[in-house]
């Protein structure tokens, strides 16, 4: 039987297409916004994009966020996508300081206006890019030391402790593309939107779930 997944709803965009990108990969999404359902489900997935205020409001309101927080630091594999990665951490620093979940710890940043080198750099970051993976994570060890996926974002986490890093990529010079700690792994692209790539690291959840 496929494994359950809860895809949290709390009003962010973007589920239908993650949705479909889990059944392709034998996964039953069950888009919810019942913590009851998050607390009860095989996995766990974030995912969003938008403001990182408007988010962590939505979240807590709903009730979503305490339901979260206990999956994090429960024994089910939970995924996040985007903002998914990005609501794991301590703060943001979108439009001010806002609290995150304070799963992981460090902050979400800008991209700077200019690259290592001094040269301008567009943000947002958007396309097609270059992950490196490393550690030992059961996610990473399930994919390919390097695949291409896509990215649509301006802020990137600043993990406090770089061993949380997974997963580099290089825009205007090395940023957090990955992190895990435990049963959390999280990305910063799109796997939704990542055709052949964004299959294989969700038939790598898939897997892990399996072993969990």
């Amino acid at each position: 039987m496929a494994p359950r997944i809860a895809l949290v709803d709390y009003g962010a965009g973007n589920i239908r297409s993650v949705a479909k990108a889990l059944e392709r990969s034998d996964l039953t999404p069950v888009v919810t916004s019942d913590p009851s359902v998050v607390r009860d489900a095989d996995g766990v997935l974030l995912p969003g994009v938008g403001a990182f205020r408007d988010a962590v409001t939505a979240l807590e309101g709903a009730g979503l966020a305490d339901a979260i927080r206990e999956v994090t630091t429960g024994g089910r594999p939970y995924l996040g996508i985007c903002f998914g990665l990005q609501l794991l951490f301590d703060e943001g620093t979108e439009h001010g300081i806002t609290k995150g979940l304070g799963q992981l710890a460090g902050r979400v940043t800008r991209f700077p206006d200019k690259d290592e080198d001094g040269n301008p750099l567009l943000v947002p970051h958007i396309g097609w890019n270059e992950v490196v993976y490393e550690g030992d994570h059961p996610m990473v060890e399930a994919l390919p030391e390097r695949d291409i996926y896509y990215f649509v974002h301006s802020y990137r986490p600043e993990p406090a402790d770089e061993s949380l890093i997974v997963g580099r990529a290089n825009y205007g010079g090395s940023f957090a593309a990955a992190v895990a700690k435990d049963n959390v792994f999280a990305v910063q692209f799109h796997p939704e939107k990542s055709q052949s790539a964004g299959k294989r690291l969700l038939d790598a959840y898939r897997a892990w779930i399996a072993q969990a």
